[in-house]
């Protein structure tokens, strides 16, 4: 890997089988490819967005960048570490966040704080000390004893949050963060994006939000049908179109024209 690189993606692909039941529904079709011939790099310290429509396979790629599915080919590494070959140590290097991130209601954050910490032998003072300060970053510290089923929904994806970096991670992958959330507590969630940026963390993040890529990333992939389509810094993608627009444009030549 280059010295500057944190992630380099090779070639990956991944296909699902079919339902039964569905396949009539898809005109017979047995096999859908998710994610076809894939490959990127991103680089330390650096805000990576995955941009595309839903079902484009972007929340396929970052599961198997966060190995909770191997690929049908290819390989990635995350600071050198192979995503095949080396699961466990991709998986103490990474946070990884997703909106199917479900958390019993039964616990109280404060548990669940503890808990994952135990999960990543974080000694007793360094949890306590993370906990404090991510609590209150976040508003938690109010909530830390209430059950996760009497929260809100914003608080929970908060909490979500804090339980994917409890290990104090330098490269964090964010599917959709701020997916069904009210005004405020999206804000909260970039914010702390952008500040996890300027400590020098690398994060990798999906959205089908226009505006959520442009406050954000640093580059941008477009990915359309398990394809890569567009590749680029955000500045050099919108120099000549808002990000809107030039992504309706790849998306009309990837679909060979929108009547």
């Amino acid at each position: 890997m280059e010295e500057n690189e944190i992630l380099r993606v090779e070639h990956l692909k991944k296909s699902f089988k079919i339902p039964l039941r569905q396949q009539k529904l898809e005109g017979g079709l047995k096999v859908r490819t998710a994610v076809d011939d894939l490959s990127f790099t991103a680089y330390k310290g650096e805000i990576f967005g995955l941009l595309g429509p839903n079902g484009a396979g972007k929340t396929t790629t970052l599961r198997m960048l966060a190995t909770l599915i191997k690929p049908d080919g290819g390989d990635a590494f995350i600071d050198g570490i192979s995503v095949v070959n080396n699961p466990y140590g991709v998986r103490g290097k990474i946070g990884f966040l997703t909106s199917e991130l479900k958390l019993d209601d039964f616990f109280t954050p404060n548990y669940l704080f503890d808990f994952f910490s135990e999960l990543h032998n974080i000694p007793h003072d360094v949890r306590e000390q993370r906990k404090i300060a991510l609590f209150a970053r976040f508003g938690i510290d109010k909530f830390a004893e209430v059950k996760l089923a009497n929260l809100s929904t914003g608080m929970k994806q908060k909490v979500s949050i804090v339980i994917s970096i409890v290990h104090d991670p330098h490269f964090i992958i964010f599917d959709e963060p701020t997916n069904g959330l009210d005004v405020l507590t999206a804000k909260t969630v970039t914010d702390y994006l952008s500040e996890l940026r300027s400590e020098g963390r690398s994060i990798i993040l999906s959205t089908h939000i226009f505006s959520l890529a442009e406050k954000l990333c640093d580059r941008v992939g477009v990915i359309i049908d398990g394809k890569l389509v567009a590749l680029d810094t955000l500045s050099a993608l919108t120099a000549q179109k808002n990000l809107e627009d030039k992504f309706f444009d790849l998306y009309s030549e990837a679909a060979g024209g929108i009547e």
